[in-house]
């Protein structure tokens, strides 16, 4: 199972080009190629948290973003897409999915998993303190529907408050959280996929093979 010792920063502006200082704290992340599709992109990402929510910055190497106009909480797993998952309490199969679009678009649900079915419930309140603050950049080329590029970025922070009831939800120096970060890229068919824990081999509700966050000083 990997491992990820978090650091504690204060809360910081979300750029969405990964510039800010403070995330020179930590290391890139390599993602590993799991499932079908042949794509060689590079896929990395980092992870900060703070008194208030959990921050991370992907990197992902691309040729073309296969994005079209789907809205926020719309099925953006059909198209280019990060993904990041969260389960606080290993008690409880309920755990947190969060996808991000080039295009800036996120998709937030709760997912109960009982013996493998699972199905996703969007949070009630989505809004003020309890919603995401998000951006995308774009590098080798623009921000826009498939478009040629050499890369794309996400910046994103999940408060602490979304995981409201969930226990575990607002982790201190120690405690330990199971978690998955994720990547579709549909430039070739079938598509290709990464995992920063590739145990989950494709399956990416396999939460019981996610890698463990675990939050330091």
């Amino acid at each position: 199972m990997r491992e990820l010792i978090i650091p504690k920063v204060k809360d910081f502006n979300v750029t969405g080009d990964g510039k800010t200082d403070v995330w020179k704290k930590t290391e890139w992340q390599e993602l590993s190629r799991v499932g079908n599709g042949n794509s060689a992109y590079k896929t990395k990402a980092k992870a900060l948290y703070s008194d208030t929510g959990i921050y991370i910055l992907t990197d992902a190497e691309d040729k073309k973003l296969t994005t079209t106009d789907i809205p926020d909480q719309g099925n953006l797993f059909t198209e280019d897409v990060i993904e990041f998952f969260i389960w606080p309490d290993e008690n409880i199969p309920i755990y947190l999915e969060y996808e991000i679009s080039p295009m800036n678009k996120d998709l937030v649900i709760l997912v109960p998993n009982v013996d493998g079915t699972f199905y996703g419930w969007s949070p009630w309140h989505y809004e003020d303190e309890r919603q995401t603050i998000k951006n995308t950049s774009v590098y080798g080329g623009k921000k826009s529907s498939m478009a040629e590029v050499d890369g794309w970025m996400t910046e994103f922070y999940i408060p602490f408050t979304l995981l409201t009831p969930l226990k575990n939800s607002t982790p201190k120096p120690g405690t330990t959280w199971r978690a998955n970060i994720y990547r579709i890229d549909y430039d070739e068919s079938p598509c290709s996929q990464w995992a920063w824990d590739e145990k989950t081999n494709g399956n990416f509700h396999d939460y019981k093979n996610f890698g463990k966050f675990i939050f330091g000083d």
